[in-house]
């Protein structure tokens, strides 16, 4: 039996999904999909096994995620998801329809917040001065 791992990171959070031989169950974090809060992200995970097409219900998908917020969670698993389809089908017609659909869910986004500097509030913005 082949067992296909891949890994998916955004922003702070880091997904690994397990992918092999089963009967199309799809927990993340131990918990089914089905039952995945908030509905956006449960959605933006089903994108993934949706362009992939019917052949996804082949394999049972393990996913554990840590780090980051709920949205970036969702996307660090659906590059891991995405991935490990891709290679354990080896279904190249499909990882050019996902990377025609959405880049994101197979090439990682390198944008990352910027750390705060002294003087200011954040990053970027100074405290105001007045001289009245």
């Amino acid at each position: 039996m082949r067992v296909v791992v891949s890994v998916g990171k955004r922003k702070t959070s880091i997904a690994k999904a397990t992918i092999k031989e089963g009967r199309g169950r799809v927990r993340i974090n131990g918990h089914p999909l089905e039952i995945h809060e908030p509905e956006v992200a449960r959605l933006r995970i089903m994108e993934a096994l949706l362009l992939f097409g019917e052949g996804w219900k082949k394999y049972d998908i393990r996913v554990r995620v840590r780090g980051g917020g709920f949205m970036s969670q969702a996307d660090a698993v659906r590059m891991a998801i995405a991935t490990g389809l891709i290679r354990i089908s080896q279904d190249y017609e499909v990882r050019s329809r996902m990377l025609e659909h959405d880049r994101t869910m197979l090439v990682g986004d390198p944008r990352r917040t910027e750390p705060k500097k002294f003087g200011g509030p954040s990053a970027r913005s100074r405290y105001q001065k007045s001289y009245r």
